[in-house]
């Protein structure tokens, strides 16, 4: 039964829950201006329709340009069967956070790579930022990631984001907290790094390496950041929320969720986007306060 349950909540995760997310974030960002603003499941919507369509391949790229979607997607959800939704993730094993991390980096790697085989100089512009944005974000995950294994004394991502015990535990949970979330700004593509909405040229970031995608592969894209964007938000509420046992816990992963989509909202629509040699003064900021929070657990 817990097999099952387990399997049915994954399959959520994967398919519907990062839609409705991204729905929620785009339905606050309505409400402060005054808007009705899309469905909440407007992105699901479409990603669906783009599935319907068929895709148009230039004869200048090669097999790289087909397959960055379809590894960038399964990538992602590979580091979805680690992240512990409700109680316990679906796979779990010692060291499978640097396994999560690390499918970000091959999803990432492969996205990057698709947009160049274009042999676009505007594709290459975004990657470019990208992979300069994400050198930076990186350790930032990861000395993130160190500080909460020695606070849990587990490199598995189950037992790492678990509510803090103890005053030092709790301020390095709050530096881990902040990091984590300038991080998932970084890594999503969202305010105040980049505007998702975006189409300028001289700021578009991640929507300039995905312009010659269309049909299914535009759909994978879709909905691969979508699901990252959910991953990344559910680490945060096992860090901010404790877990409680049996099915109260999907109960409380599912308040979270829309406590963090309201938050990336709020963000969204009190900020404006930063400029471009800002951005790494905010991921290393993000970065001394990952590396504060490890030391106040090594002391």
């Amino acid at each position: 039964m817990e097999t099952l349950t387990a399997a049915a909540a994954f399959a959520a995760m994967a398919l519907v829950v990062p839609h409705v997310l991204l729905g929620l974030v785009n339905k606050t960002k309505a409400a402060v201006g005054g808007r009705r603003g899309p469905p909440v499941l407007q992105t699901l919507y479409d990603v669906r329709k783009l599935l319907g369509k068929g895709a148009v391949y230039s004869t200048t790229t090669t097999w790289m340009f087909r397959l960055g979607p379809v590894v960038g997607l399964a990538a992602t959800l590979a580091a979805a069967t680690l992240v512990p939704l409700g109680a316990v993730p679906l796979v779990a094993f010692e060291g499978d956070a640097i396994l999560f991390a690390y499918l970000f980096a091959l999803a990432r790697f492969v996205t990057v790579t698709a947009a160049l085989d274009t042999g676009s100089s505007f594709e290459g512009m975004g990657s470019s930022r990208e992979v300069a944005f994400s050198s930076l974000a990186e350790p930032a995950l990861i000395l993130t990631f160190a500080s909460l294994a020695h606070q849990a004394g587990s490199l598995s991502l189950g037992g790492m984001f678990s509510p803090p015990t103890g005053v030092h535990s709790a301020a390095s949970t709050v530096l881990a907290v902040g990091s984590l979330f300038i991080v998932l700004l970084a890594e999503n593509s969202r305010l105040p790094v980049d505007d998702p909405n975006t189409h300028l040229e001289l700021t578009m970031v991640h929507e300039v390496m995905v312009l010659d995608h269309g049909g299914p592969d535009l759909a994978f894209i879709l909905h691969g950041a979508a699901l990252k964007l959910t991953l990344m938000a559910v680490l945060l509420v096992r860090l901010v929320m404790p877990v409680v046992p049996g099915l109260g816990a999907w109960g409380t992963a599912a308040l979270g969720l829309c406590g963090a989509a309201v938050a990336i909202g709020l963000v969204e629509s009190t900020m404006a986007r930063l400029r471009l040699v800002h951005v790494p003064q905010l991921l290393v900021a993000s970065v001394c306060a990952a590396a504060f929070g490890l030391l106040l657990n090594l002391r």
